[in-house]
């Protein structure tokens, strides 16, 4: 019978507990370097059966180095794993790493899949682009907000138009300007930046076939289609298509007390990110009205909106968004607006 290891990873310094055949037979620290904590795992446990932490901001660096170190790693759910170690008397990272042992020795908890180094680039790509985005329209808000105060009201513009309205109403204060115009240069460089990141995300969806095939869903454009082929990375991931919706925190939570039944508003667990951009795409879908957006799907949302309002059938939509995606990824086919009833 091998050995179960608890890891307990923080930044500087990892908990380690080896237990076998019920009991424990080793537990000591080690710096938060993968590499090195293989070498004490294997030092300690010459036959690892599992080797468990919990997700975390150094999860992905740590399961695929494990692995490449041979050993047996797993990732779980630390949702799941605080409901446990949270029953201990006192808490300290030794004792965690203890309680993640236990786990892994009873198989009592939930494994999650570990995205690849090649997917964690492509969300990186996109939440840097998402946050630079932010900032630009903080330096906004904010450079009008400052003018406003000495009667200087920039009318509602973007992009190069908002620049030459800031510098025009400028002319004349030159102590304001002082002020200002270092925010707009921020500004201007931020924007440069975006756009050399809008260019990589375009380059890359361009590269990748998967991305282009979900393209052909009106509403779906390169940023949520990339983001959806990084966080699916292999359709056979999810046996089944609907799966993908619960996945995403897209359907409704269910709470069963007694005689008490009741379903709430949706979970939302899993890709907070993804999940934002489904729904920004189920409302571009729902608020079209080229002739080119007819389909079977906005057809159904917009019957949903009759009866439920606008934000619950986006939701809606944006759940058959994500299982409609799965299930092209699986077969290849393209998006097919509307199905002809066989008579």
């Amino acid at each position: 019978m091998g050995q179960h290891i608890g890891l307990d990873v923080s930044l500087k310094d990892t908990a380690i507990a080896i237990r076998e055949d019920g009991r424990r037979i080793w537990r000591g620290k080690c710096r938060s370097d993968p590499a090195l904590i293989a070498q004490t795992v294997r030092k300690h446990a010459p036959e690892p059966q599992s080797v468990v932490f919990e997700t975390g901001p150094l999860a992905t660096w740590f399961f695929h180095v494990l692995k490449g170190e041979g050993l047996p790693a797993i990732c779980i759910e630390a949702r799941h794993a605080q409901k446990i170690l949270g029953e201990t008397l006192n808490k300290t990272d030794a004792n965690d790493a203890e309680g993640l042992a236990r786990l892994a020795e009873t198989g009592f908890y939930k494994a999650v899949r570990v995205k690849s180094f090649e997917a964690m680039l492509i969300r990186s790509l996109v939440a840097a682009r998402t946050q630079l985005l932010s900032m630009t329209t903080q330096l906004t808000n904010q450079i009008r907000g400052l003018m406003k105060t000495f009667g200087l009201v920039v009318a509602k513009s973007k992009g190069s138009v908002f620049e030459a309205n800031v510098e025009r109403l400028l002319e004349g204060y030159a102590e304001l300007a002082q002020i200002i115009l270092p925010l707009l240069e921020t500004w201007r460089a931020i924007r440069k930046h975006v756009s050399a990141l809008n260019r990589q995300l375009r380059h890359a969806a361009r590269q990748s076939p998967s991305t282009r095939l979900l393209m052909t869903i009106p509403g779906i454009g390169a940023i949520t289609a990339i983001s959806y082929v990084a966080a699916i990375e292999d359709p056979r991931n999810f046996p089944k298509s609907r799966s993908v919706g619960a996945w995403l925190g897209l359907t409704t939570r269910r709470y069963q007390s007694g005689e008490v039944d009741f379903d709430g508003h949706i979970s939302r667990r899993g890709d907070h990110r993804l999940r934002g951009l489904l729904y920004e795409a189920a409302t571009s879908l729902l608020a079209r009205t080229r002739a080119d957006t007819v389909s079977d799907l906005k057809t159904w949302g917009l019957q949903l909106r009759e009866r439920l309002g606008f934000k619950r059938a986006a939701v809606a939509v944006a759940r058959k968004l994500a299982v409609i995606m799965h299930s092209m990824l699986r077969t290849g086919q393209v998006f097919i607006p509307t199905r002809e009833v066989v008579a």
